[in-house]
């Protein structure tokens, strides 16, 4: 019963302590300031699992038409290379103003963490990430202003990315 009362006590001061730190505004909230380590790997954590839960049953239709990877990759042109870079780029204004930075999807192993993936669950990530946004990272939910046949040629398109040279990417992600 003492051991119940102790961890009901350090319960509430944790929540004490936890909502003095929120109200106090102490916490830096700027994207130019780092999270501290602990809650860097908190909030990781909290995103990593919660897309693999949730694109875990999606069925992957045939991403290999020439027609998807040319929508896709205007698309990705437009709404997401100032990010995410193109070919060649190592930054762009946009890329180094946001915290945590976005990945690279240029380079093959843009996530070391996810490099061992098969391409399923990497199309499947892919997928859910672009339809659903990631909450305050930057990254929208173009599932609200895109059918999920557009957002697969997005994922088209990010399959083959990593192969393609700068003047590559320019033919194909040229509107007409």
């Amino acid at each position: 019963m003492k051991l119940f009362k102790t961890l009901i006590l350090l319960g509430i001061l944790g929540l004490l302590t936890a909502s003095a730190v929120i109200y106090s505004g102490l916490y830096p909230i700027g994207a130019d300031v780092p999270h501290n380590k602990l809650t860097y790997w908190v909030l990781e954590q909290a995103r990593e699992r919660s897309i693999q839960r949730a694109s875990a049953d999606i069925v992957i239709p045939p991403l290999d038409s020439a027609d998807m990877l040319i929508s896709g990759g205007e698309d990705y042109n437009a709404m997401c290379s100032s990010c995410h870079l193109k070919p060649g780029e190592k930054e762009s204004d946009m890329s180094q103003g946001l915290y945590p930075q976005p990945p690279n999807l240029t380079l093959a192993e843009h996530d070391d963490d996810h490099a061992k993936e098969d391409d399923n669950v990497t199309a499947q990530r892919w997928f859910w990430t672009i339809k659903h946004g990631i909450k305050a990272s930057g990254m929208p939910a173009w599932g609200k202003t895109h059918d999920d046949d557009r957002i697969w040629a997005m994922v088209a398109f990010l399959n083959r990315l990593p192969e393609l040279n700068p003047n590559q990417y320019q033919v194909i992600t040229a509107r007409e």
